[in-house]
């Protein structure tokens, strides 16, 4: 990892990327997202703080425990933009996603159980498919991947109620 001076207090982003290990593409992606900052000088490059390397490694720290982007750009907006995040820092916001992440464990394990119990086409043939559709109101009175017609009924004459929000697509 390229060492830079310490007398040295800002980064052009070819620095940055090389010593946090991201792309400069994703450094101004993360920009863009309002994760981190640059100024830009007199010639319009990007000049970012020192202390961006420790937001770049908080940020891919939290996304890969699955934090989405924005939840990490709330979290950082509660720091002032002049001090670097702390080990006090990362063990607040992780206690506060703690039970994010305890529910994501929770779908996770609830698809490794019944994955082999999806065929994995999308259509919501299963009679019980609690991976593509958990929340199935109209499996609980009729299997299959289409709202079939009740016996005695015409074609559109179900009540609003009973129509579901977007047809299926499943042939």
């Amino acid at each position: 990892m390229p060492q830079i001076p310490e007398t040295i207090h800002e980064l052009t982003v070819g620095q940055l990327s090389a010593r946090s290990g991201a792309a400069v593409s994703a450094l101004h992606f993360y920009e863009s997202k309002g994760l981190i900052s640059s100024r830009r000088t007199a010639g319009n490059q990007r000049r970012y703080q020192r202390d961006t390397l420790r937001r770049v490694a908080f940020v891919r720290a939290a996304q890969r425990v699955g934090i989405p982007l924005a939840t990490i750009r709330d979290a950082l907006a509660e720091l002032p933009e002049e001090r670097t995040p702390t080990r006090e820092d990362w063990a607040r916001l992780s206690e506060a996603w703690r039970s994010e992440l305890d529910e994501r464990i929770k779908q996770l394990g609830r698809l490794r159980d019944h994955l082999t119990d999806c065929i994995g086409c999308g259509c919501l043939s299963l009679e019980n498919c609690v991976l593509s559709n958990p929340d199935d109101a109209f499996g609980e009175r009729r299997s299959g991947s289409r709202l079939m017609v009740e016996p005695g009924t015409r074609r559109g004459s179900r009540s609003s109620a009973d129509r579901p929000e977007k047809p299926e697509t499943c042939p």
